[in-house]
């Protein structure tokens, strides 16, 4: 080697001092993601209502960002499995700031940890939180199937998530407005990805489209609970934070025939997936993958609740 270095690497932690991080790409700690971010609470709106409501659209985005993840070395080929990543990488982000948000609006939302634990505010809520205190749709909840599947999913998820940012971009409150904007322009290259691939597999082989059909009914039982309106949702659309989803349905369904109808696909008839015990997923009832999901994003915080990455 060179440099007098036995190896490569050995001079990578030389003439760096204790506090000096910065042979690190990332640095060993995380500034806080609304930091400089007007966080005032709207005339007007109940604080702990919006912290609810941010909440609910993190925990979607959260989920669902796993579930994709999940793809990572999986997906049918590496443009397949970037794509994916990087899709699961932007929900990430947006769950990230909203949770930030929730906490921010209702700090009695997050969790008490240990003392001593160094972890912030927004990955309290993401990883140590049970699973009746998650408010996602239970629609981001289930397996990613096959690829189909997945795609199909996507599809509407991003639909629905477009036509809701959209609305959301003119929040009062400046923190979702600005969220909901830098967001727009992801969720319109996922919903794009999706309607491609969507299209691809409907005019594809024998298989790919009988693939398609199939996901398409594993998929379309929990469509009607992503425009089911939550009290929390019904207030802060009366108070101008937030957004009501039965108001994105009609347009959500306008681009989903279109899709449809140059694919070729008629949407499944099947019966919508109703309430637990009077609830949905906004009211902590979850399907049955959901436990699995937590236990596998939540294990290494959880056993390690005072650790330092």
């Amino acid at each position: 080697m060179t440099d007098g270095h036995d190896s490569a690497y050995d001079g990578l932690l030389e003439h760096h001092t204790v506090t000096d991080d910065s042979q690190w790409a990332f640095g060993t700690d995380f500034e806080d993601p609304l930091a400089g971010v007007d966080t005032t609470i709207p005339d007007g709106v109940d604080a702990r209502t919006l912290g609810a409501y941010c909440l609910m659209l993190g925990d979607d985005a959260l989920v669902y960002s796993h579930r994709l993840s999940q793809w990572t070395s999986n997906a049918p080929d590496l443009e397949e499995d970037i794509a994916l990543a990087n899709i699961a990488l932007d929900l990430l982000g947006q769950a990230r700031l909203l949770l930030a948000r929730a906490a921010a609006a209702d700090p009695d939302l997050v969790p008490v940890l240990p003392v001593g634990s160094p972890v912030p505010p927004e990955d309290a809520l993401a990883f140590f939180r049970d699973e009746s205190a998650f408010r996602n749709v239970r629609f981001v909840e289930p397996g990613n199937g096959d690829f189909a599947v997945t795609v199909a999913r996507l599809l509407v998820f991003s639909t629905h998530r477009l036509a809701l940012l959209q609305r959301l971009a003119t929040s009062s409150d400046s923190v979702l407005s600005a969220i909901a904007a830098k967001g727009v322009k992801e969720v319109t290259y996922h919903r794009d990805y999706a309607a491609r691939w969507f299209l691809t597999l409907a005019h594809g082989t024998e298989e790919s489209r009988r693939r398609l059909l199939a996901a398409m009914v594993l998929v379309w039982p929990l469509y009607d609970e992503l425009f089911r309106t939550h009290p929390v949702e019904r207030t802060v659309a009366e108070q101008g934070v937030g957004v009501d989803p039965a108001t994105t349905a009609d347009e959500v369904h306008v681009v989903l025939e279109q899709v449809f109808s140059v694919s070729g696909i008629d949407r499944p008839d099947v019966p919508p997936t109703g309430p637990v015990s009077g609830g949905t997923g906004r009211d902590g009832r979850h399907t049955e993958d959901m436990g699995r999901l937590l236990a596998e994003l939540q294990v290494v915080a959880r056993a390690h609740p005072r650790g330092l990455w």
